[in-house]
């Protein structure tokens, strides 16, 4: 009984100077029934693709369907059919991406490199190490590794290799590898550990301003993983699949007339885990709703006046220039302006507040900066320092062809942020709830003033989590299982 079979499609895909190994088609593997009755066969799938529901999927499908020990599984086919998935992978391997590369020869002057790896192997003995995490990572006989350089090297792709495509050159290299790898003990991957709880992060990869950027999405997936979490990133058209999971955690930003908001109540109807809950985003997409909560519950905020467009000339009466102007709905210092005086008031009611009929209007309060504390679950989690963007009196700044610029950051301990703000922070969360968020908030020589509260606060690798590290995105990961598990009744 032979030890382990080669599957090619095509006969002639296996060249005379390849080793005398037992070679099966593609097709008689599948159609083969003879194949069941063999136990721990080792099939190594070459195949000319893997794409989804090819032959080569089938051989490799057919394989574990067999109880035979097959390379590349399903699930690594699986995980290299997509950017969006392998790239999850990606971010574990980016401290021996450093290290391999930061003793490479030859790399001056190339921002781009590639690394063809055959079973683990590869012919540059500086690489090796990092040749074998990534076919560890993903378990294929033929990969091909793309790197970048921006800034530091990282993996911008990976993919397979169809044997077929070979140069004569690389021959030797690909009969060396498979030699190895035969020669080694087959061992079975890792078994998955049934994960505790699934949870969807709704995120959306074509917004030009997300509350966390790609970095950060995967630092909550590796976070959530360690803690036994199945955690999937998930888009719009997912909607109907909301119910597969116990809970949704919103990394996009919300808005009432929007998707978020929808599956958002559509979670809480599921009985899910949900943050941003549906109340949070109700409350805080709503500057008037904060205005007037904070003012009913002695919140010290700046000066503030709610005013129907058609009577802006009561402003003069109540608050003196200049006065800051904001739409109730606003994100990202969109909707938000400075006017001098009542005729800049008057153009601005014209342009920019066209769509709604109530304004809010604020003293003006300059900063050098804007203290963001982050609170979860009624505690503070982060703190930072936002500066303002450069020549301008707000954080961001949007030019004329609708870019962003933001200014510095500085992020601190909870603990080094003055009291007041912190005090200040919590009490005005705990008005909203229990949920995640960015509480915004001004120190002037008179005191600390709420501005307002975010529901989906930023949280950006290397800016909120500066400080904490990986630990934010655990603390956070934890809350989640915390709530899935009160509601399991656990």
């Amino acid at each position: 009984m032979p030890a382990h079979i080669i599957i090619v499609e095509n006969s002639k895909d296996w060249r005379q100077c390849f080793p005398g190994n037992i070679v099966v088609s593609a097709k008689d593997y599948i159609a083969q029934h003879d194949y069941l009755k063999l136990k721990n066969l080792k099939v190594i799938n070459l195949c000319r693709s893997y794409r989804y529901l090819s032959v080569g999927y089938y051989v490799s499908l057919l394989a574990e369907a067999r109880l035979h020990k097959v390379i590349p599984s399903v699930r690594t086919i699986l995980d290299l059919s997509s950017r969006s998935i392998y790239g999850l992978g990606i971010g574990d391997l980016d401290e021996p991406v450093q290290k391999s590369f930061a003793r490479r020869e030859g790399a001056e002057g190339k921002d781009r490199f590639e690394l063809d790896i055959y079973f683990g192997t590869v012919d540059n003995a500086v690489l090796q190490d990092l040749a074998q995490e990534i076919f560890e990572a993903f378990p294929c006989p033929l990969l091909r590794v793309e790197f970048r350089l921006q800034g530091k090297w990282h993996i911008s792709k990976i993919s397979s290799v169809p044997l077929h495509t070979l140069e004569k050159i690389e021959e030797p290299n690909f009969v060396a590898g498979l030699n190895a790898h035969l020669a080694k003990r087959w061992q079975e991957p890792k078994p998955r550990t049934v994960a505790r709880y699934d949870l969807a992060i709704l995120h959306n990869p074509q917004e030009k301003q997300p509350p966390s950027n790609r970095r950060a999405l995967q630092n909550f997936v590796r976070a959530g993983k360690k803690l036994g979490l199945d955690v999937e990133l998930i888009g719009k058209k997912d909607y109907s699949r909301l119910a597969e999971y116990d809970a949704l955690f919103i990394r996009e930003t919300t808005a009432l007339n929007h998707y978020t908001y929808r599956f958002s109540r559509r979670a809480q109807s599921e009985g899910m885990a949900v943050i941003d809950d549906p109340e949070s985003i109700l409350k805080c997409t709503n500057k008037v709703y904060l205005a007037e909560l904070f003012k009913a519950h002695r919140v010290p905020i700046p000066r503030t006046v709610i005013v129907h467009k058609t009577q802006i000339e009561s402003l003069e009466a109540e608050l003196q220039y200049p006065v800051v102007l904001k739409i109730p709905d606003g994100s990202f210092s969109k909707g938000v302006v400075k006017a001098s005086d009542l005729n800049e008031v008057k153009e601005y009611i014209r342009t920019l507040f066209k769509d709604t009929d109530i304004v809010l209007a604020q003293e003006f309060l300059p900063t050098e900066f804007d203290w963001r504390i982050g609170i979860l679950n009624r505690t503070p989690i982060y703190a930072c320092q936002y500066f303002m963007s450069n020549k301008h009196w707000q954080i961001y700044k949007h030019d004329e062809f609708g870019r962003l610029e933001g200014g510095g950051f500085r992020t601190l301990p909870v603990e080094d942020a003055p009291e007041a703000v912190t005090r200040i922070a919590r009490r005005a969360a705990n008005l909203i709830g229990d949920g995640l968020y960015g509480v915004d908030l001004k120190e002037t020589e008179r005191g600390v003033y709420i501005i307002e509260i975010n529901d989906n606060p930023n949280i950006d690798a290397g800016i909120e989590d500066s400080y904490l590290k990986g630990d934010l995105y655990r603390i956070i990961m934890e809350e989640m299982v915390r709530r899935m598990e009160k509601l399991s009744g656990k």
